[in-house]
């Protein structure tokens, strides 16, 4: 439900978007989160952009939408809203993307910590 939202929101921004299955089962970082309680698996998922210098998009909450049953996510307000605020935040990024060259990049330097 979440996705769509997102992918919805890119639609109505004038920019392209498709969702794609990547297994067989419904991705869940967290079973018995509360809204705050999720926020581990979210910054465990960007540490993986961050670190490979990938632009990482915000919205207004962590983009995180909650439910326990099939649709139930599509019920939750607030993390419909923070989908939609994600997606024209997507939008604007994309946008300036297309528009900007993309910054140089150094040469990689590794520390080693152990002296």
């Amino acid at each position: 439900m979440a996705l769509k939202e997102v992918a919805g929101t890119l639609e109505a921004e004038g920019m392209e978007a498709e969702i794609v299955p990547i297994g067989a089962k419904a991705v869940q970082g967290c079973i018995a989160c509360r809204r705050g309680g999720a926020s581990v698996a979210l910054d465990r998922l960007n540490k993986y952009f961050s670190i490979s210098n990938m632009p990482v998009v915000s919205s207004q909450y962590w983009n995180i939408a909650y439910g326990s049953q099939p649709g139930e996510a599509a019920r939750d307000a607030e993390g419909m809203q923070t989908m939609r605020t994600l997606g024209r935040n997507m939008a604007w990024v994309l946008k300036g993307l297309k528009t900007q060259p993309l910054p140089g990049k150094e040469p990689a330097v590794k520390t080693n910590f152990v002296r």
